[in-house]
């Protein structure tokens, strides 16, 4: 027998009982665990990478299709130019060190340890309480801001309803309105749905000229470029829509994120 390998032939010939033994064992488990863990995590790098590309694809390529006019942009600029942030929305401040692919904004907004409470004079959209950090859709065009896309979430007649909220890059304009999820009466409310409805909001202005958030659904049909044209029979509905925007759109939704937007001369 070799000399060289007489040590850790006496190692494994010690009791089992044996303290050293036991030890030298365990570490002797964990070096070579570490190393198989370590050379497996190398080995599928480039395979989980992959796969989180093809999830970020497919995810910017569902959003492409809920937003009208958004791809055609997108295919003049790259898939690059379309990024997500997780933004602060007491402070409008973007969240540095955290992933937005991470962040679940509804779990969030349901766990007491980081829920926010709304202050109920706040409290348009009837939400009660909201996450701290919320999502924001940034699309660039040659280092330019083309739309900001917010998600927005409320309280209907029937249901809960939620939304994507696109603004043109003045910040101050809708690009689109795309409803994501309703549960409101069929033939009636749930109408918000329809794509010739959801076609009334392009262009439409978020605020008056003293800054005030004014945009609404309307009864009947819209007569200044605040207003949207309301669902008939479906006026509750029309309501929280408003109220949702409102809210969002206002100083304890993404107001204060949109304000250092427009400091920064977007």
């Amino acid at each position: 027998m070799d000399d060289r390998r007489a040590p850790f032939w006496r190692f494994l010939a010690r009791d089992n009982e044996d303290p050293v033994k036991i030890l030298g064992v365990a570490f002797l488990v964990a070096l070579i665990s570490a190393i198989v863990v370590s050379s497996a995590a190398i080995l599928l790098e480039p395979r989980q990478t992959a796969h989180l590309e093809a999830e970020r694809a497919a995810r910017m390529a569902a959003m492409l299709d809920r937003l009208p006019g958004m791809a055609d942009i997108l295919a003049e600029t790259g898939a690059d130019s379309l990024r997500t942030y997780l933004v602060d929305l007491a402070t409008g401040q973007i969240v540095p060190d955290l992933d937005p692919d991470d962040y679940d904004a509804a779990a969030a907004a349901a766990d007491p340890a980081t829920a926010v409470a709304i202050p109920a004079d706040l409290d348009l959209a009837g939400l009660r309480q909201r996450a701290p950090y919320a999502p924001v859709h940034i699309l660039e065009r040659n280092g330019r801001v083309e739309l900001v896309v917010l998600p927005v979430s409320g309280t209907g007649y029937a249901s809960r309803i939620e939304a994507l909220l696109a603004l043109q890059s003045d910040l101050g304009t809708v690009a689109a309105l795309t409803i994501t999820s309703q549960g409101e009466t069929a033939g009636l409310g749930a109408r918000i749905e329809n794509p010739e409805w959801q076609a009334l909001w392009p262009g439409r202005e978020i605020a008056d000229d003293s800054g005030q958030i004014v945009i609404a659904v309307v009864r009947g049909q819209a007569s200044s470029p605040y207003e949207v044209d309301g669902i008939s029979g479906a006026t509750r509905t029309g309501n929280g829509v408003t109220n949702m925007l409102r809210y969002w759109l206002g100083e304890h939704g993404f107001g204060p994120f949109l304000d250092r937007l427009r400091e920064q001369g977007v």
